[in-house]
C-alpha cells in the first residue's frame, strides 16, 4: 500500500477510481444524444435508424449489469473494469471510421453499450457493499451521483466540441478519456478489502470472501429465478422500473424538444439538464447521508412522492418560463436518482452483501426497461397530441403509486437476509 495512504482506509481509495469510472462511462454513453445531428447530415440516415442504435445501447446498458456484476465477481473487478473502459474505449475510437448504419449499431449499441453496463450503478453497488458498512449510503450516493451528473453535465461540453471541431473529434475524446482510465484502475483498484488484510470500512475483522462462482452467467440467472419468487425483488424492481420512466426515459431524453416546443432555445434545454445534474450531485449525496439514519422505505416513500409532483407541475412551469424552470430544475434535480441509495440498502438487507450487486443488477435492468419504455411511449404522445402533457402527467402519477408501493416492502426481506444469501451464494469449485 502506498505509504501516504496508509491512515486513510484503502476503501475510500476504491471508491475514488470507481468515481472517476463511473462518471466517465456515464458520460461516453451519452454520447450519441449529441451525434444525432451531425451523423444525419454527413451519412442522411435517417433520426430513426440512429435513434435504434441509441435504444440498443440503452437496453444493453441495463441488461448488462447483472451478467457484469456476475462476471466481475468470477474475474475480479480490477480486471473487469479495465477490460471493460479498453472495449468503451475500441468501440468510441473505431466510431471515426464507420461508413454504414449496422457499425453504428454494432458499435454504439452494442459494444459501448456492453461495456459501459458494466461500469454503471451495478459496480458502485458492489464497492459499496464490498468495501465500507459504515458510511456504505454515503458512498453509495456519491457513486450514484458521479454517473447521473457526469452524464448531465458533460453533455455540453461534448455537444459544443462536436459543433466547433466536428464529431469525430468528440468520438476520439472520448475513447482517450475511457483508455487513460486503464492504467489507473490497474495501479489502484483492488477487488476486496480481504485481498490487501484489511476489514470493511466500520468494522475491525477481516470477513472471509466468498468462493467465485464457476458460471458467471448462471449465477446471474439463478440470482434472477429467485429473485422472481421474492415480494420484495418485485417491489424494488417495480419501482425502480418508475425511477428509470420518470428520469433518464422522460426527462433525459425530452426535456430539450420539449422546451423547443415551448419557443425555448435547444442550448437553454441543455443547460436546464446541466443545472438538475449539478443539484442531483446534492441531492443523491444527501440520499446517501440520510440512508445511513433514516428507514430506507420512508425515504422512498418520499422521493418519489415529491418528483411525481414535480412532474406534475412541470407542464405549468412552461408557462412562467425561465423562474418557473428553474424552480422545476432545482426541486427535480435534488430528487433525481436519490432513489439509488435507499434501494441498494433495501436490496443488501434483502439478499444478502455478497448478493446484492447481481440482485441490484437485475433491479437496475428493469430501471433502464422503464427508461427506454416511457422515451418511446412519450415520442408517440407527442407525435399523437402534439405536446408532452399527458407524458407529464402520466409519469407523475406513476411516481406517486412508486410511492405507495415502497411501503410494502419488508425491511429485512422475506425469510431474512441469511437465508436469502445461503439461497444465492455461489457454489466452491
Amino acid at each position: 500500500m502506498i505509504r501516504g495512504l496508509r491512515r486513510l482506509h484503502y476503501g475510500f481509495v476504491v471508491a475514488g477510481v470507481t468515481f472517476l469510472v463511473m462518471v466517465c462511462g456515464a458520460g461516453i454513453r451519452s454520447v450519441p444524444g449529441v451525434l444525432i445531428v451531425p451523423l444525419e447530415a454527413e451519412f442522411h440516415w435517417s433520426a430513426a435508424t440512429i435513434s435504434f442504435a441509441i435504444a440498443i445501447n440503452l437496453f444493453l446498458y441495463g441488461l448488462a449489469g447483472p451478467f457484469g456484476a456476475a462476471l466481475l465477481e468470477r474475474i475480479g473487478i480490477r480486471r473487469g473494469v479495465a477490460g471493460a473502459l479498453a472495449l468503451i474505449a475500441i468501440g468510441v475510437g473505431l466510431t471515426p471510421f464507420m461508413r454504414t448504419a449496422w457499425q453504428l449499431v454494432l458499435l454504439w449499441g452494442v459494444v459501448v453499450g456492453t461495456g459501459s453496463g458494466v461500469v454503471a450503478m451495478t459496480l458502485g453497488a458492489m464497492i459499496a457493499t464490498r468495501w465500507f458498512t459504515a458510511r456504505r449510503g454515503v458512498v453509495m450516493g456519491v457513486l450514484t451521483a458521479s454517473s447521473a451528473t457526469g452524464q448531465l453535465v458533460f453533455l455540453p461540453p461534448l455537444a459544443s466540441l462536436a459543433v466547433h471541431h466536428g464529431w469525430r473529434a468528440t468520438a476520439l475524446v472520448s475513447a482517450l478519456a475511457a483508455a487513460a482510465l486503464v492504467p489507473v484502475v490497474l495501479i489502484l483498484m483492488r477487488d476486496r478489502p480481504q485481498q490487501i488484510g484489511l476489514p470493511p470500512y466500520g468494522e475491525s475483522a477481516v470477513l472471509p470472501a466468498a468462493p467465485a462462482p464457476p458460471n458467471a452467467a448462471g449465477r446471474a440467472l439463478a440470482a434472477l429465478a429467485s429473485g422472481l419468487r421474492s415480494r420484495d425483488f418485485w417491489l424494488l424492481a417495480g419501482s425502480f422500473f418508475v425511477c428509470g420512466a420518470s428520469t433518464n426515459g422522460l426527462i433525459g431524453t425530452h426535456l430539450i424538444p420539449a422546451c423547443v416546443d415551448h419557443g425555448i432555445p435547444e442550448v437553454t434545454g441543455a443547460s436546464l439538464l446541466a443545472a438538475i445534474g449539478v443539484f442531483d450531485l446534492f441531492g443523491t449525496t444527501g440520499s446517501g447521508w440520510l440512508t445511513d439514519r433514516v428507514d430506507s422505505r420512508a425515504l422512498l416513500a418520499w422521493y418519489y412522492g415529491l418528483r411525481g409532483l414535480s412532474l406534475l407541475f412541470l407542464p405549468f412551469a412552461f408557462r412562467f418560463s425561465f423562474w418557473g424552470l428553474s424552480v422545476f430544475a432545482v426541486f427535480y434535480g435534488l430528487d433525481w436518482v436519490a432513489t439509488v441509495p435507499p434501494t441498494v440498502r433495501l436490496a443488501t438487507n434483502a439478499f444478502g452483501r455478497e448478493n446484492a450487486p447481481i440482485m441490484f443488477g437485475w433491479i437496475a435492468a428493469a430501471h433502464q426497461l422503464g427508461a427506454a419504455s416511457v422515451a418511446f411511449l412519450a415520442g408517440l404522445l407527442r407525435a399523437d397530441y402534439g405536446t408532452y402533457l399527458q407524458a407529464f402527467l402520466l409519469a407523475g402519477g406513476l411516481c406517486l403509486v412508486a410511492s405507495l408501493m415502497v411501503t410494502f416492502i419488508s425491511p429485512v426481506g422475506i425469510g431474512g437476509g441469511g437465508r436469502r444469501e445461503a439461497a444465492l451464494a455461489p457454489a466452491e469449485g
